[in-house]
């Protein structure tokens, strides 16, 4: 089974997708990571610029038939059994991605990403079994058996139970405006 873990930067992948594939012992794959092994695409900036469709078929030829936990912000681009999106309040997002020293454009890109579900959005276009997950307020570990939970149980698709909408004004400040 190949599950896709996806989100705006700062909501908690790779902690979730590291801890998710030690508990049910599948191999964990760094999107990125793999595209840069693969050489993959060219860096424009401090951006890896890549043709999807490529990675996602060199993908699928790499680890099919394998159990794994695929991560990254266009994981949900991948063949993929279940795709996870992770989210977070926008609030947070901006924090964390300022603590790794974005830029401020980059920073509202990915803060108002988050607030309008373009993640989501995408994955839900890509795929029929997306799986939405809340991680504000969580622990990774807390996350992880939710996850767990939703997938045992059959749980195939569980989306829009985030709406970040009523925290607009809090997120001002972070926006490109």
């Amino acid at each position: 089974m190949i599950i896709a873990v996806t989100g705006t930067p700062g909501v908690g992948k790779t902690t979730v997708s590291k801890l998710l594939a030690e508990r049910l012992k599948y191999r964990y794959v760094n999107l990125r990571d793999y595209a840069f092994e693969k050489g993959l695409g060219e860096m424009k900036g401090d951006e890896l610029e890549l043709d999807v469709d490529e990675l996602a078929e060199k993908f699928a030829r790499d680890f099919e038939g394998e159990d794994v936990i695929v991560e990254g912000h266009l994981a949900h681009y991948m063949p993929a059994d279940i795709v996870v999106v992770l989210r977070a309040h926008p609030k947070l997002v901006a924090e964390r991605l300022k603590a790794r020293g974005y830029s401020k454009e980059k920073l509202g890109e990915n803060v108002e990403a988050e607030l309008v579900d373009v993640i989501l959005v995408e994955a839900i276009e890509e795929n029929e079994n997306v799986i939405e997950v809340d991680t504000t307020g969580k622990t990774p570990e807390e996350v992880v058996e939710e996850i767990l939970g939703l997938i045992e149980r059959g749980v195939r698709r569980k989306v829009g139970i985030v709406d970040w909408s009523e925290v607009y004004d809090e997120v001002i400040p972070y926006l490109r405006l």
